[in-house]
């Protein structure tokens, strides 16, 4: 068919057709309607702050307890001494990072919210300047000037898509998902807590002067979590899972060592 001919319609039946451009249109009134695209979203939603302090509070808690735990072991003493240390870090680090993780999303959440209530007031009163902004914004993206032109008055239309598209443009963020405090909070106590339980459930059933079982336990345990937070940790972020498992490992193995290493010595010192 030679170019700038127009293509007939397809009626598909019931007095229903569609145009090349995709419009449908009617017998009757040969109305066209434009026929909406289904929209697939092909990202994970890793935003928030809870994915994140899960992850984090479940690395923290393993690492952080297992060099407490055989930093400890390191001196010899007691098991019930080495249960009461590592029940006493597993606590204290998670009420510690689900504290710390609230403190720190809620003043994020608070200058993001001061931030929008800025942005929205500047839309009330300088609709025309806030246009501006938009236009040069989507022309530096390499749009059109025409165009730009025309897709920021139709973002300026409405006042909701306004904000979210100069929250977007300007301040990066989406303001309908600027986290939540309580719930990063959550995850990160729990998962804290899960993290830094593995290498202490050998020293539950321990008794003696730190028996070489729970140590050769607790090394082992660890680092069989150590590699399946690596695993899962690739999940996440699409790379190679074997690499991160041994990157996470490596890391677990060092920390252990060091505080084993330095309560040997200092436990020969004491005594």
């Amino acid at each position: 068919m030679p170019d700038g001919e127009p293509t007939a319609p397809t009626v598909t039946g019931g007095g229903v057709g569609v145009d090349a451009g995709g419009h449908r249109i009617t017998d009757d009134v040969h109305d066209v309607v434009p026929m909406r695209p289904s929209v697939e979203h092909h990202h994970r939603n890793v935003g928030g702050g809870t994915a994140r302090a899960a992850v984090f509070g479940a690395s923290d808690g393993l690492l952080s307890n297992v060099s407490l735990i055989l930093g400890m072991a390191g001196a010899r003493p007691d098991a019930s001494v080495v249960r009461l240390a590592g029940v006493a870090g597993l606590i204290a680090g998670a009420v510690s990072m689900a504290a710390g993780e609230y403190v720190s999303m809620k003043a994020q959440s608070e200058l993001l919210q001061r931030e929008l209530e800025l942005e929205r007031r500047e839309l009330r009163h300088k609709p025309h300047v806030e246009t501006v902004e938009l236009t040069q914004i989507y022309a530096a993206k390499g749009i059109s000037p025409d165009m730009a032109q025309a897709l920021a008055k139709e973002m300026m239309s409405d006042p909701d898509r306004a904000l979210e598209a100069h929250a977007r443009e300007e301040l990066g963020i989406n303001p309908s998902d600027l986290g939540s405090p309580r719930g990063a909070a959550l995850s990160s106590f729990g998962s804290f807590a899960l993290g830094a339980s593995v290498p202490l459930v050998p020293w539950l059933f321990a008794s003696g002067r730190a028996p070489a079982s729970a140590i050769v336990a607790s090394v082992v345990l660890g680092a069989l979590a150590a590699l399946a937070l690596g695993f899962a940790l690739a999940t996440f972020t699409g790379r190679s899972k074997w690499f991160s498992a041994g990157r996470q490992l490596a890391i677990a193995v060092a920390a252990a060592a060091v505080t084993y290493l330095v309560g040997s010595l200092v436990g020969v010192g004491v005594a």
